[in-house]
This record gives C-alpha cells, structure tokens and sequence, in this order.
C-alpha cells in the first residue's frame, strides 16, 4: 500500500503484508494489536482502526481504506522526522500540522492547519526564517525545527489561522447577491455510492439535489460554481482545486448516508475539524444549515459534527458535507425523488447561507423547479 494510492480495503478477517503494515503503524502510535493477530484482521485490529479513526475525526467504520491509509502514514510523520519544503505534490502530515500550528502561534500566517505544506505556509516558513536571522529559504530543517522548538509558542489559543479566517468572516457580503458559492454533488460515475432499496444511486442523487440548489441560488442572485454536473467525475483535489481557484466564498457538498438499518433517518452537517481544531466559519454555516434543513423540512436531527474530510480539508473557504437523509430508508429515498422536497432543500439551505452572509432569508416567492 502507497500513500495517495488506489488502494484495496481492508476489512475484517483480512490477511497479508498490508494487514501486517497497518497493524505496526496502529501500533507505533499507542493503539494495542493482539500478537495473536499479527498479519490477520481480527477484532483487535478493528477496534484499534475505529479509534484511529475516531481520534482523527474520520468516519468510523473500521476498514481501512485510501483516506483511513493515507492519515495513517501521515500520523506517522513526527517534527522533525524529514526535512520539509514547498513542492508539488506538496508535503502532508503531522509534522506539516505542527509547524503550521507553531508559526500561527508565533504569529506568522501558516494558514489553516491541515497538515498540507502549500504557499501560505511557505510563505510563512521563510517570513519565520528572516525573523530570526536565517536564510529565507523555506526548508525546514533541523536547523528552523530548532529556532521553532527554542521560541517555544505558548498554546492552546487563537493563532494567527484563527484570527485570519474571523476577519475573513467579518469582509463577506452582507447578502447572497454576487456571492460566489461553491456546489459539489458528492461521488460520480466510478464511484456511485450508496443505493437505495429502490435503486436511487447517492450519485445520482446528489447531482438533483445539487441542480435546485443551483436554480435556488441563482435566483437570490448568488453565483454557485458547480464542481460536478452530468457524467463529469472530477477527484477530490480536483474539485478542491476549482473551487479555491474560483475564489468560492463558501462550499457546500450533498452527500447521502446509509445505513445496514432501513428505519435509520435524518440529516447530518460535517465541518472541517481535527485533533484540537476545527474551522470557525465551517462550523457556523454547518450549524445553520442543520437547524435550516432539519426545522424546516421536520428531519430528525443527526446535528453538526467536524469531521477531517478530504474536501472539507483541501479547500480554503468555510466549507460543509451535508447528508439531508439515509438513502437506503425507504421513506426517505421516496421524497428524494420529488421535485418539491429537493427544492425545499435547497430553499433551507439557501436561507441557512442568507443568514451566514448577515441577511436573513428573503420573502421572495419560490422558483418552480424542474423535475
């Protein structure tokens, strides 16, 4: 298994060298494998592999697959461990987060702390380097590990990533007109995601959900930047990547969830939160999406959660997955399919954005929207 690779999932009962990498890297960060396990799936790796995942706010099924793979080899960078420098594809991991974490500290703008080395924290390494007398040269070796560990930044408290993203919140528009929101509709064609008992895809479903709420915005005058429409089937750093260079304002991703229980309902909001952190302006506009969707459209409340997702974590805006229903509930996959309920979804939604832009939701009358 290679970090960022394809990989295949590993799940209970599995066996083989992959089993036997994982189990020594649970292990090397304190999780307790069985010796009788060793190269053999079993429960102890499973319960070490679900509170791997819970401690880095992942979603907690107990297998092992590309995201749960890649924070595993990325928690196993420690300060210090290899020497680190802007390239592409840039550098992740914890030693990445914990520079990131010092120079905001220290008051030097590294960015979010999400453990990706981009140019905001470049530019921040060689602003820390000419501070202190170093070469600007934005390697951090032993020689800038040192000058960090030596200035020892006081923490916890707001560093300079957190009182950035404030001002940021503080300089949007006062409404929805103009503002430039970003529309995923969540999996795609080589990964269609959850099927509901009638054969509704989650794919398929985001793109319906992800077209009213386009037509919804467009007519308060908003601007949504579609990441997915028709067939497309952009990656994640790809979708990332158009909504960061299409100066998006806020991101909002449909998803749907699923579950072995077909009584299982309700709605769920995620925002960008890891060990210590998560983002203020995400967790705003997930908590009033989740009140928006759920007290309007009578769901029950799965509530507002931080959740270290690839997207929510690639992306510089306030951004938030929403999950409105459990496409494998009957009832719940049955009004995915009517026109009036995924317009009322977007019509929450749209009033959840209006009040997390400063203005309340408009008494504009309510567009038709196409089947």
């Amino acid at each position: 298994m290679s970090q960022g690779s394809s990989v295949t999932v590993l799940a209970r009962d599995a066996r083989g060298d992959a089993v036997v990498d994982v189990q020594s890297r649970l292990a090397a960060l304190g999780f307790r494998i069985d010796p009788e396990e060793h190269g053999r799936f079993g429960p102890a790796t499973e319960r070490a592999v679900r509170e791997f995942q819970q401690r880095r706010h992942l979603l907690v099924d107990g297998l092992v697959g590309s995201h749960t793979w890649d924070e595993l080899v990325e928690a196993g960078y420690s300060l210090g461990h290899r020497i680190l420098y802007l390239r592409y594809p840039y550098f992740r991991g914890d030693d990445v987060r914990a520079v990131q974490s010092m120079l905001n500290l220290l008051g030097f703008d590294a960015g979010r702390e999400d453990g990706i080395l981009g140019q905001r924290t470049d530019r921040a390494v060689r602003e820390f380097q000419k501070n202190v007398g170093m070469p600007a040269d934005g390697i951090v070796g032993a020689t800038t590990v040192e000058a960090l560990r030596r200035l020892r930044p006081v923490g916890p408290g707001p560093g300079r990533a957190d009182v950035r993203e404030g001002e940021a919140l503080r300089r949007l528009s006062a409404s929805l007109e103009g503002a430039r929101i970003a529309i995923d509709a969540g999996h795609g064609p080589s990964d269609p995601g959850a099927t509901g008992p009638s054969g509704l895809t989650e794919a398929e479903a985001t793109v319906l959900l992800a077209d009213a709420l386009g037509q919804r915005l467009r007519f308060v005058g908003a601007n949504p930047i579609m990441l997915r429409t028709g067939e497309s089937d952009p990656s994640v750093s790809e979708r990332a990547a158009a909504a960061n260079e299409g100066g998006a304002e806020i991101l909002i991703a449909l998803h749907l969830n699923a579950h072995t229980d077909p009584a299982a309902e309700g709605a769920s909001t995620y925002y960008y939160g890891r060990e210590g952190w998560s983002s203020p302006g995400g967790r705003r506009l997930a908590e009033l999406i989740q009140e928006e969707v759920c007290s309007s459209l009578g769901l029950k409340d799965g509530r507002a959660h931080p959740k270290a997702l690839p997207l929510l974590r690639e992306t510089q805006m306030p951004a938030v997955h929403l999950e409105p229903c459990f496409i494998t509930n009957p009832w719940e996959e049955s009004l995915l399919r009517d026109p009036a309920f995924r317009a009322s979804v977007a019509d929450a939604v749209t009033a959840a954005a209006e009040r997390f832009f400063g203005r309340r939701a408009s008494a504009q009358p309510v567009p038709e929207t196409a089947p």
